[in-house]
């Protein structure tokens, strides 16, 4: 099986400066890639310049570890603020038994 190389953007970009002056044809040629790749990298690039080529630097995995601690950080206030209410519960219970045992023992 053949592995699928990837690329960085900015690997990508030096190849997308390279045809300002050189031939599509020379390009793939020296670094070996096929001409429907780089082909795509300049329509994606002409496309939307800002934000082509944004995956495969790893940034999804740090965008998954902070959405992974923002949901942690969701469910620890929701498990605080449940305990705060149970907690107040408790306390109104033990005044109201407090209270109950007064009334007999008066």
């Amino acid at each position: 099986m053949v592995k699928k190389r990837q690329f960085t953007r900015e690997f990508k970009l030096s190849i997308l400066k390279e045809l300002e002056i050189k031939k599509m044809s020379e390009v793939c040629r020296e670094h070996n890639l096929a001409f429907s790749t780089v082909s795509g990298w300049k329509n994606d690039y002409n496309g939307n310049p800002k934000s082509a080529f944004n995956g495969h630097g790893n940034l999804w995995k740090e965008n998954a570890k902070i959405a992974k601690y923002e949901r942690l950080v969701g469910q620890l206030y929701a498990e605080n603020d449940f305990l705060k209410k149970v907690l107040e519960k408790l306390k109104q219970t033990l005044v109201e038994e407090r209270n109950v045992k007064r009334c007999y023992t008066e």
